[in-house]
């Protein structure tokens, strides 16, 4: 049985089972594993643009988009992009209808006490046993080994800080050596004339953000850049043009033109940059930060 929507209201669902009116579900203040406010303000953007593409607005509807970000939600503990999620697979709404994968989802946001999962989930019948695949980790892709070989003792050592640092901060070692091989060359003392320090070249203001004291110690160089790379990935939402375009231009520059800026430089960097990495995109966690407020025009601009 196909339970109604009510186009009418696009922020909320009005759910008619028999003699059962269900009142639309309004977002909740928190999931119970969600510990801090911050927490809380990401999953209301994550859900807050997945509402956007379900009911095209602002952006073009797209539902395979909205169920992507309702499952990363749901994957972060937000009991409202369950039950969205859950409701989308109960009516088949832009996705293959799938009661057994509603009821996964139903029960999620019923332990977490939504108000209107548990009833929901009477519909459906019982949940899948297995894992949706959206809402397992994220895994680092298959990719080539690092995009360079050592041609000294020196670089070899890098290579082997990168191998072993980049999986803390969930970025590929690929992705790291393209940015340290564009940026530096595995120069750990490298400066520019911007500034710009050791072998990811931070600058002044990069290094304060992420606690770098000593920009020519490798290793603390590398962590501030690592941490750079993974915060760029979770506001691009995996986007490498766009992160790599942020790394070299700053992502407010990314803001403001609505993609890779017009410089010549900054092209450049970005077809370098993916040249090396082999991807065009990258698994990044979405609770590291809000997305970018730009990125739903940013899209619409790229047709994707």
């Amino acid at each position: 049985m196909k339970l109604p929507f009510s186009s009418s209201l696009p922020a909320r669902r009005a759910v008619l089972v028999g003699s059962l009116l269900l009142a639309a579900a309004l977002p909740l203040a928190a999931a119970d594993n969600v510990r801090t406010e911050a927490d809380a303000e990401r999953l209301a953007a994550l859900r807050k643009e997945a509402l956007s593409y379900e009911h095209g607005e602002g952006v073009p509807k797209d539902y395979a988009r909205a169920a992507k970000l309702y499952c990363d939600g749901a994957r972060l503990g937000d009991a409202e992009a369950q039950f969205n999620l859950g409701w989308m697979y109960a009516n088949g709404r832009g996705v293959e209808r799938d009661d057994a994968r509603a009821a996964y989802f139903f029960a999620l946001a019923a332990k977490q006490g939504h108000p209107h999962a548990a009833r929901m989930s009477r519909f459906v019948g019982s949940p899948t046993t297995t894992t949706p695949e959206c809402m397992r980790p994220p895994e680092m892709p298959e990719i080539p080994a690092e995009p360079v070989l050592p041609t000294s003792e020196a670089q070899k050592k890098v290579i082997g800080l990168v191998n072993q640092l980049a999986p803390e901060y969930g970025v590929s070692p690929r992705l790291a050596l393209a940015v340290i091989q564009t940026e530096s060359n595995f120069n750990s003392q490298a400066l520019s004339n911007k500034n710009a320090q050791g072998l990811m070249q931070l600058i002044p203001d990069t290094s304060a953000r992420f606690n770098v004291k000593k920009p020519f110690d490798p290793e603390q160089n590398l962590r501030g850049g690592l941490a750079y790379l993974r915060w760029l990935l979770a506001y691009f939402e995996g986007d490498v043009s766009l992160v790599a375009a942020a790394y070299n231009a700053g992502e407010g520059a990314v803001n403001r033109y609505r993609g890779v800026p017009p410089y010549a430089e900054t092209r450049g960097y970005v077809k370098r940059i993916i040249s090396l990495f082999r991807r065009d995109d990258h698994p990044y966690d979405a609770r590291v930060t809000n997305p970018s407020p730009e990125l739903p025009r940013i899209r619409l601009l790229k047709g994707s």
